[in-house]
Formats: C-alpha cells, structure tokens, sequence
C-alpha cells in the first residue's frame, strides 16, 4: 500500500503523548453529522475535516459546518506536522465550482470556508481555480458568505490577487509556528512571504477581513509566540486563531506539550491588548472552527471599532 507521507518514511518514531482531559470532542447532533457526511460524499468533495484529520470533526459536521478543500486531496509539500496526503496531484477537476456551490446549497450555509492542498505544480499555484469556486459559490447562494484559507502562493507573483478579484469576505492564511521552527515544521514555506502576503491582501482590498492562525505544543517559546502576534499586527490582520498541536502519527513532527486551557487565555489576553479584532484561543481551536459564528463577530468587532475612532 502506497504511503500518504512518503517523505516521512525515514523519520524517527516519535511515541504518541496521551491526551489530557481537556482535549475532548463531541457529537451535538448525529443526525445531521451523518446528513453532512451524506451530502459531501454524494457531490465527490475532499474536506479538510477528513484528510487533515481534524479533532472536531464531529461537532462541526453534527452542526452542518464543513470546510471544503479543493484542487484534490494530495499537496505537493510535505509540512512535518500536517496528515494531508503528500505526492503528485492530479489535474484540477474543472466541475469542482459548481459541485462546491451545489453542497454549499444543500447544506444552507450561511458561511463557508474553503481550503486547499498547496499546489506549487501549477503556474499560479490554483488561484484562477480559488476564484472560480468562489465566483460559483457566491452566484447560487447569495447571503452566504465565503472564507478562503490559502497556501502561500510562494514565487507565483502577484496569483493571490485573481483569489481577491472574487471577493472573498475573509482571507485566510495561516502562518502556522514561529521563524525559528519554520526550516523543520515547514520546510517548503518561507515566514515573511506569509506575512507579506497577509500584508499585501489588506492593502489591496482593506475592506477584506484577514486572518491567520498558530499552533502551539511544537517547542515554541512564549516571546516567540509574541513576535509573531507583533509581525501579523504590522501586516494588520484582525483575526488570529491560537490552537493545541496535536500529532497525527508516531513519524510527524514529534509534539512538545499540552499547552493548558489557562495559557491559551493569558495569549489570547496578550493578543487582544495588541489590537486584533477578534481572538480565538483554546487547545481545540482550528482555522475554520466556529468560523460562522466568529465571522458575525468580527463584523461586530469592526463596527464598534470605528464607531470608537469617530467619537476620539
């Protein structure tokens, strides 16, 4: 059987740490669970719930909250903590829009995320095929509203702009760890070109709500941690997500610690005192986890934000 991390093979086992008791999930609904599950399969879509083995799995999809991930399920870096396949991708599949938009339909989202594998074998690394979805997605269901998670885009120039020429309402890209772990947790991503581009999508369209998430428990230090909250306030993101690393297998990038429910809140405390619009900090904190609630957050956030500087 062919491996899903064959650049991994070679590594040390690393032996799984036992869970504490405060990295628990649930199911809320499994009827519905099983209704996403249903719809997801039936239109032939990769989820990042699924391939990235994502721990809340169960609580999204019993809430009908799915993140799609497009462009196939194998990326073509190899991220020393991620469990997406990693290999040579097959071609883009040119119904992917209008399958994307049908499910989003048929689950009623209000809000959408919508993810990909990196793609560093295309000539714009997928973002005439981003813009595609989105475009398809918000043409059949008008009051929903899209997020987009995105790779780096590195060395395809200005690509990232044919993802904003289609109005995505928040532009995701998450920087992950801290520059000092950047060459062993991932080697094929460069710290500043995801500040940069972070950066670059807020100044083009600043209307754009942006955003970016770490992970925590890999080795980092705390001032580390810090720096980077300093470094996506100058690239002027608002929304910064802070979550638990959690090992996928005995041959990924070996886990640190737990990192305890009361260090989550002193960071999210931290970062809220630096500016971001909204913080999102617990172990079991992803990308697009609550993202439908959080986005009327951020919206709330924004609007009381600039009713603040009116009356200064």
């Amino acid at each position: 059987m062919k491996s899903r991390h064959p650049e991994k093979i070679k590594n040390a086992i690393s032996i799984l740490k036992k869970k504490p008791d405060w990295i628990r999930t649930k199911i809320t609904n499994s009827q519905i669970f099983f209704k996403t599950k249903e719809i997801v399969n039936k239109n032939k879509l990769t989820t990042v719930c699924q391939e990235a083995n994502c721990p809340n799995i169960t609580e999204c999809w019993s809430k009908k909250h799915a993140t799609f991930m497009i462009m196939g399920d194998t990326c073509t870096r190899g991220c020393a903590f991620c469990d997406v396949k990693t290999g040579k991708p097959n071609a883009l599949d040119p119904t992917e829009p209008f399958k994307v938009s049908k499910a989003v339909k048929e689950l009623q989202l209000n809000h959408v995320v919508i993810t990909s594998v990196d793609r560093d074998d295309l000539d714009d690394g997928g973002a005439a095929h981003f813009q595609q979805v989105i475009v398809e997605v918000k043409k059949n269901n008008l009051n929903t509203t899209v997020e987009v998670l995105t790779p780096d885009f590195l060395k395809k120039d200005n690509a990232y702009e044919k993802v904003l020429d289609a109005s995505p309402d928040v532009f995701n890209h998450n920087i992950e760890t801290v520059p000092s772990l950047y060459l062993s947790v991932r080697p094929g991503s460069r710290y500043f070109t995801s500040i940069e581009l972070l950066k670059s999508v807020k100044t083009k369209k600043p209307s754009i709500f942006t955003k970016s998430g770490i992970m925590v428990g890999l080795g980092e230090k705390k001032d580390e941690v810090v720096q980077v909250m300093d470094d996506l306030r100058m690239a002027d993101v608002d929304f910064l997500t802070i979550g638990q690393y959690l090992q996928p297998s005995t041959k990924h990038f070996p886990l640190d610690r737990y990192v305890h429910p009361d260090e989550f809140q002193e960071l999210k405390n931290i970062a809220i005192a630096k500016g971001f619009l909204l913080v999102s900090s617990s172990p079991l904190t992803r990308s697009s986890y609550h993202a439908d609630s959080d986005f009327k957050k951020l919206k709330k956030a924004r609007d009381e934000s600039l009713l603040w500087h009116q009356h200064q």
